[in-house]
């Protein structure tokens, strides 16, 4: 078991599993129909997610535009507070776009679906949800992911964007830390 930071990391989904099940998600979201797609990754957590998928897409043929939004449900802790902020809003025009929504976990559901939401009262004609990890069993809102990674245990995850009190991300594998 690898230990960053003094801390032993357990590792849950592999740097080889990840990349592989990208390809895989890219494939999917080409056959998906997405027309004049913009790709709108959720920061900071998808950040690394969102860079490998959209290379990924365009391994698939697609040449979508990307921008972001920085969303916050957690500020330092582990447990959402329940309460969404913007702190950063999307630059791009959205009016008659499809948008597919990269965000790195969908647990209760409530910050995808203020982001959904918000994008729709935009203009965007379409929004889909490409999540890295699928928590269904937190969920607190009527929201399902079109596209996803891996179904995540209940754990506190960390690495490939993820972090704990801003620790972690820089990890090319999902991990739980055990002590």
């Amino acid at each position: 078991m690898p230990v960053i930071r003094g801390r032993k990391v357990r590792v849950l989904f592999t740097a080889e599993n990840i990349a592989r099940r990208n390809a895989e998600l890219a494939t999917e979201i080409a056959a998906a129909g997405y027309r004049d797609l913009m790709v709108l990754s959720v920061l900071k957590g998808s950040f690394v997610f969102a860079a490998d998928l959209v290379r990924a897409l365009h391994g698939a043929g697609l040449s979508p535009e990307v921008d972001f939004m920085t969303l916050s449900s957690y500020g330092e802790g582990t447990v959402s507070s329940g309460k969404i902020s913007l702190l950063k809003d999307i630059e791009s025009a959205l009016a008659g776009r499809d948008v597919l929504i990269v965000d790195d976990i969908l647990e209760t559901g409530r910050t995808l679906a203020f982001a959904r939401d918000y994008l729709l009262s935009r203009g965007a004609a379409r929004v889909g949800l490409a999540v890295m990890l699928d928590k269904s069993g937190k969920r607190k809102t009527a929201i399902d992911p079109d596209h996803v990674g891996f179904i995540c245990p209940d754990y506190f995850v960390v690495g490939y964007g993820m972090d704990a009190a801003h620790a972690f991300r820089e990890l090319p594998y999902v991990g739980v830390i055990e002590d």
